[in-house]
């Protein structure tokens, strides 16, 4: 069993104007494929908090996976993209592949994600897009495969070719 957190980046669920809809799903999701999931985070569309946000998960945590949900568009304050790749040592450039490319057979507007993948430490972090549905679709297309991927970042043994 591997931790995982969800980091949730919204202005307007920080601000207490409308709930997080998006959080909440994803750690079902996570929780229901077997992950421990330790703690959920708030943040809004900053991206020195973000930063700070995934950091803190990754380093004094020392959590295997996080997620984030939103800020993966293209309007101005979208900076989730730029703030997991600024705390990433390596990138995870499959990952967010396969996500657009499931999302591209429910809709032509999954070619807007900006969503990025990278690994910092022992940690994998992983962008979604803000939307409830979007998110549990697009963490639907990889869920299945984190496991190994961990499995094989945590330093344990993992035959890549067998398949699941």
């Amino acid at each position: 069993m591997f931790t995982a957190a969800v980091v949730t980046v919204s202005d307007r669920a920080f601000a207490g104007i409308r709930a997080d809809a998006s959080g909440p799903i994803i750690s079902q999701m996570l929780s229901q494929a077997g992950y421990d999931v330790v703690e959920p985070v708030l943040v809004p569309d900053e991206e020195p908090l973000i930063k700070q946000a995934l950091i803190r998960l990754a380093d004094d945590r020392d959590v295997a996976l996080v997620v984030t949900t939103g800020g993966t568009g293209f309007s101005p304050r979208d900076v989730t993209p730029e703030a997991t790749l600024a705390v990433c040592r390596r990138q995870a450039e499959g990952i967010p592949e396969a996500m657009r490319a499931a999302s591209l057979a429910i809709t032509p507007r999954a070619m807007l994600s900006r969503a990025a993948a990278g690994i910092r430490g022992q940690t994998l972090i992983i962008n979604l897009p803000g939307s409830p549905k979007a998110a549990a679709e697009n963490l639907a297309a990889v869920l299945d495969t984190l496991a190994h991927g961990l499995q094989m970042l945590r330093g344990g043994t993992a035959d890549c070719a067998a398949m699941p």
